[in-house]
């Protein structure tokens, strides 16, 4: 056994039992991130836009962990209606982790306003409607976690998709936004720092483990670039 893999087996993040949504976990870093909790004995629900994909995540997810707890949510999360289904499929989410997103490399003089508006839709409004949907259950169960998956992108406005990167800064200030009112209420905000961030450092694990390494890349680029803001609400 590896280092690396010690490491993993002995971590114990305590969230058996625990229902989480993961959006947009069909592959890549939300995949990862279902992984992960799963394996930590949380109660997963996989996300993606089509039955097909979402079926396939749950069989990959399950063969490495045939112990694992999975639910399937075949929904569009990038819209209001698909929200909605969400919300009446799964009412009261514990840990929501806002991981969908898009991104398209294009020169700044052919972006048209269509694209940020979609870009803004499906990147920001997603984790938006579904806090929103989900924060008051987590506020009256004295229990909850919210995180926002941005990336190195929120400071570093990439120029070759400065739409992209615009929705990666939004998200950071969304995120402490939510932080701010939690601690005004009945809970405590902290910085997503690496003490803080076990769940994206174990599917970043995980996933290096797979020999995923741009996923295990992109995830601990996640947990170095939300240092200088909260991107996790606990309740």
């Amino acid at each position: 056994m590896t280092g690396r893999r010690l490491i993993e087996s002995n971590m114990n993040l305590e969230l058996d039992g625990k229902l989480a949504l993961v959006t947009g976990s069909t592959a890549g870093i939300g995949y990862a991130i279902a992984e992960a909790l799963a394996r930590e004995g949380a109660h997963v629900i996989v996300n993606g836009r089509t039955k097909d994909r979402v079926q396939k995540a749950l069989q990959s997810i399950r063969t490495s962990h045939p112990q694992a707890e999975l639910e399937a949510l075949a929904a569009d999360l990038g819209n209001a209606d698909g929200v909605r289904v969400a919300v009446q499929q799964f009412p009261n989410i514990e840990i929501l982790v806002n991981s969908l997103g898009i991104f398209e490399p294009k020169p700044f003089e052919q972006i048209p306003d269509e694209d940020w508006f979609r870009f803004f839709e499906v990147n920001v409004m997603s984790g938006v409607r579904l806090s929103r949907a989900y924060l008051p259950g987590m506020k009256k169960r004295n229990w909850g976690r919210i995180l926002f998956i941005s990336s190195e992108s929120a400071v570093q406005i990439p120029a070759e998709m400065i739409h992209y990167g615009m929705t990666k800064t939004a998200q950071l200030a969304v995120a402490r936004g939510l932080a701010d009112k939690a601690a005004d209420s009945i809970a405590k905000a902290r910085q997503l720092e690496p003490e803080n961030g076990k769940v994206l450092e174990r599917a970043a694990t995980v996933a290096a483990n797979a020999g995923r390494i741009d996923e295990a890349i992109k995830l601990n680029e996640s947990v170095l670039a939300a240092k200088p803001d909260n991107t996790e609400v606990l309740v």
